[in-house]
């Protein structure tokens, strides 16, 4: 059983930063990648990035290539997004998840915990 809980958002002018943070709990196992997803409202849910524990393989959507910085601090179970030159698009409820897959899946069903979410509103 794996345990998340994200922290951190909140509202920002466009061009300003945010850093989520994402804290794990749990059988390591079950949190081989971390990724971040979000939701806006009327869209689906989409990944932004994600992170495999071991070796510290990233991927980014392309949406979001070069402002935002997925990492993590192993010592502390804890991953971090940190948003830079936010745009009104990137509002959205940001979620964190883990699965213990292999490999880091790009579609949500491929995790298997969630955390609550948090907001993120970036204004013009």
């Amino acid at each position: 059983q794996v345990r998340v809980v994200e922290s951190g958002g909140g509202s920002v002018q466009a061009g300003g930063s945010l850093r989520l943070s994402c804290a794990a709990s749990g059988s390591t196992l079950g949190r081989r990648c971390m990724g971040w997803f979000r939701q806006a409202p009327g869209k689906e849910r989409e990944v932004v990035a994600n992170i495999y524990r071991e070796g510290g393989s990233t991927y980014y959507a392309d949406s979001v290539k070069g402002r935002f910085t997925i990492s993590q601090d192993k010592a502390k179970n804890t991953v971090y997004l940190q948003m830079n030159s936010l745009k009104p698009e990137d509002t959205a409820m940001y979620y964190c998840a883990s699965s213990g897959r292999s490999y880091c899946g790009l579609a949500d069903n491929e995790y298997n915990y969630w955390g609550q979410g948090t907001q993120v509103t970036v204004s013009a």
